[in-house]
């Protein structure tokens, strides 16, 4: 006779309150949702509800979070820390821990430090003996990297990309020989062209392209850059983007292929930058690459 299984219980309401912890003297960055505002922790409620000083990449957004989970603010007001005021803001906040205060540090989105400007505040605080704790939680980097089906075991986080198309490429050619799966945030507008940058260093490269991560319109498009490059939906992007590139595969190139890639670079670079380059685009040891560039060198004198 076969033991009846447990029938699945039917989803009701789950009891949770918020807690007034007493919290340590120090700094708490906080994780807050990149998204659906449900994606924060008991324990981040908990230190925002509890912290003595309450400090914002953007008041504003942090005080519509409040609201949303029901947490007063008590007297307490919100003090502004972002890339144009940090300087000026430090000595305040720096003052509130000496007299014993708890902080609580919450960026637009996402973990505090992962490419925004806490990093200072964090280092400034740190350095004055003050302990810093981390309150883990949503992360848009993870997130994207957790869906992509990308190799997980070894990546890099590299923030925006340069701006300018030169600097974007140099930049594109460095990283994409990186032994790692590379994670960077890009503009919408200018995923289209980062795209089809990338295709003149390996089109062949797995890539994924996320945007609005854990929001209504979420999407996620995976194919080889050229694939993507091609797509018409990279020109229409909108919201938050993160795209994320695969490893660079092992790559078989004769010296007739290296030769090649270093005529359209000899006139124009030194030899040893000529190498360096190649050998990233071709997956190849930069020395090997290098003596070929000697003899050719040698060859034009």
């Amino acid at each position: 006779m076969t033991e009846k299984r447990d029938e699945i219980q039917p989803a009701h309401r789950l009891a949770a309150h918020v807690e007034v912890p007493r919290l340590d003297n120090g700094l708490y960055l906080v994780a807050t949702p990149i998204g659906t505002a449900r994606d924060i922790t008991l324990r981040a409620l908990d230190v925002l509800n509890g912290a003595d000083v309450l400090a914002a990449e953007d008041t504003r957004v942090l005080r519509q979070l409040l609201d949303i989970h029901g947490i007063p603010l008590r007297g307490r007001r919100i003090a502004p820390y972002h890339d144009h005021n940090g300087e000026r803001a430090r000595p305040g906040l720096m003052a509130a821990l000496a007299e014993g205060a708890s902080i609580a540090y919450a960026s637009d989105a996402g973990t505090p430090l992962v490419a925004d400007p806490g990093y200072r505040l964090a280092r400034e605080v740190a350095e004055a003996g003050y302990r810093v704790h981390a309150v883990p939680g949503p992360s848009a980097p993870l997130a994207a990297l957790s869906l992509s089906g990308l190799p997980s075991d070894r990546f890099l986080f590299l923030g925006f990309p340069p701006s300018t198309k030169g600097a974007r490429m140099t930049w594109l050619r460095h990283w994409m020989a990186v032994d790692a799966t590379l994670i960077l945030f890009e503009s919408p507008r200018r995923v289209n062209q980062t795209l089809k940058e990338m295709c003149e260093v390996d089109p062949n490269r797995p890539t994924v392209v996320a945007r609005e991560l854990t929001k209504k319109f979420e999407e996620v498009i995976r194919g080889s850059a050229a694939d993507l490059a091609a797509d018409p939906r990279m020109a229409a992007l909108k919201g938050e983007v993160v795209m994320l590139l695969d490893r660079p595969t092992a790559v078989q190139a004769d010296d007739d292929v290296v030769r090649t890639a270093l005529q359209a670079r000899l006139g124009a670079m030194t030899v040893k930058d000529a190498a360096r380059e190649v050998a990233g685009e071709l997956g190849m040891a930069r020395r090997d690459v290098y003596q070929i560039a000697l003899g050719m060198a040698e060859d034009r004198n």
